[in-house]
């Protein structure tokens, strides 16, 4: 559909130039998707998806107006930008206004399709009869999930003669396997590209956790060292990227708004990158909203701040270049990766003296974003450590505790890495086990 999609934007592009706004962008989203769902061990629904979005960047005299329209009619467009401009005297001029950018030449990513996809997209029977296959292998009693795929195409036309296209497949499966009495253990994977050996790895891990997790004692509140699985830091380290948003910093909702590139934030041993061209992760892409080329760059390495995330107008206001981030309000990363470590697993539990293992978590909150105080609820398989060995599994607990204190006590990641997306990691992200230091743990309240 690429040039449907250009020919679209182009005559959106033509329409808002005929009304009088100075500048506009168009995105054109498509997308065919499946989603396949899980429940006792049963493929339960099946649903099918196809959607066209186009979403709208307009300025008149420095005011911005953003909208995002579902067209079954294309004179909704006239009777829509005829309603914006109505109220382009009244409103305010925006603080964040910047010109839109220029073209600049764009090194398309290769091989972000994969032509197997497709087949699943049409009947994801196979991958569902995979999961539930792999997790029986271990003695649960069910399974529960989703496997999610899709195919998505984005055109984007814009006043400064810039059109650009690109598509992409991709796919992301979480499961939870349970054993009774109590156990229970969740996995997850993504990918650019289906490769069943991610789903089945994911199952087995999931069921695994599920049977060793069964007869669950207490534990004590108080101050633990941590063994995070990448499901855990996955949902943090997504927390701490979204803190390295200049909209985040402007709006006070950031644990970066003291400190500059080239500060300390961190333990050495963590360094997080975001890698919009890595393309094994599901939102690789070659350009942004705004058409900027996009760029893998550290934002946390080896503990220093390294780069807040720029769209064109966040980086009119301090003086500096678009980081290819844009997102039109919000600037965010597009795939986060995590270097690994030196430690197997084993290793990691084995330095631990007193602390817990946790592999699954939920409703990370902020108390003080600034301070970044936290709290996140433990869900699924954790275990008391003691003395380097696992002693038993534990029901659940709260994190409470700072993201200054989480990133600084971090002492040792693992080798081996995981492609991590479901609900509570919404950016796709590569990454290892984690061994913190000196967390506060208090009792999870029903």
């Amino acid at each position: 559909m690429k040039n449907e999609l250009l020919d679209l934007g182009s005559k959106i592009i033509e329409k808002i130039r005929a009304r009088g706004y100075d500048e506009a962008a168009v995105l054109v989203r498509s997308s065919r998707r499946t989603m396949l769902k899980i429940a006792n061990s049963q493929p339960s629904v099946t649903q099918h998806w196809r959607r066209l979005q186009v979403d709208l960047y307009l300025t008149k005299d420095k005011r911005i107006f953003i909208l995002e329209i579902r067209p079954k009619d294309p004179r909704v467009f006239d009777k829509t930008l005829d309603e914006i401009l109505k109220y382009a005297s009244v409103v305010k001029e925006s603080i964040f206004y910047a010109p839109l950018p220029e073209p600049k030449p764009i090194e398309k990513l290769k091989g972000l399709v994969d032509n197997r996809m497709f087949d699943y997209i049409d009947d994801p029977s196979k991958l569902g009869e995979l999961a539930i296959e792999a997790a029986h292998r271990k003695k649960i009693d069910y399974v529960a999930g989703t496997i999610d795929l899709w195919y998505r195409e984005k055109a984007l036309v814009t006043t400064n003669d810039i059109e650009l296209y690109e598509d992409s497949t991709g796919f992301q499966m979480y499961l939870r396997a349970f054993a009774k009495p109590d156990g229970s253990g969740q996995w997850s994977t993504c990918s650019t590209k289906m490769d069943e050996k991610l789903i089945e790895e994911a199952s087995l891990e999931a069921s695994r956790y599920a049977v060793e997790s069964r007869d669950r004692s207490s534990v004590e509140p108080g101050r633990y060292d941590l063994v995070l699985s990448p499901l855990v830091f996955g949902n943090l380290i997504n927390v701490v990227a979204r803190m390295t948003s200049a909209f985040s910093i402007f709006m006070g909702m950031s644990i970066f708004m003291r400190y500059k590139p080239g500060d300390r934030v961190a333990s050495e041993k963590l360094t997080i990158r975001d890698a919009p061209r890595y393309i094994e992760l599901p939102y690789a892409t070659s350009f942004d909203d705004e058409g900027v080329p996009t760029r893998d760059k550290p934002l946390i390495e080896n503990g220093l701040l390294k780069n807040i995330l720029h769209n064109s107008k966040t980086a009119s206001k301090l003086g500096v270049e678009s980081t290819g981030n844009a997102g039109w309000i919000y600037p965010h990363a597009w795939n986060i990766i995590v270097n690994s470590g030196d430690a197997n697993l084993e290793e990691l539990i084995g330095s631990v003296k007193r602390g817990i293992l946790i592999t699954n978590n939920w409703y990370t909150r902020l108390q003080n974003a600034v301070e970044g105080l936290f709290s996140t609820i433990t869900r699924d398989a954790l275990f008391l450590i003691e003395n380097g060995s696992i002693k038993q599994p534990v029901e659940k607990i709260r994190i409470a505790d700072t993201f200054p204190n989480l990133l600084n006590n971090i002492e040792e990641l693992g080798r081996k890495t995981y492609n991590i997306m479901w609900w509570e990691v919404s950016t796709p992200t590569k990454l290892p086990y984690v061994l913190v230091r000196n967390i506060n743990v208090s009792k999870h309240m029903l």
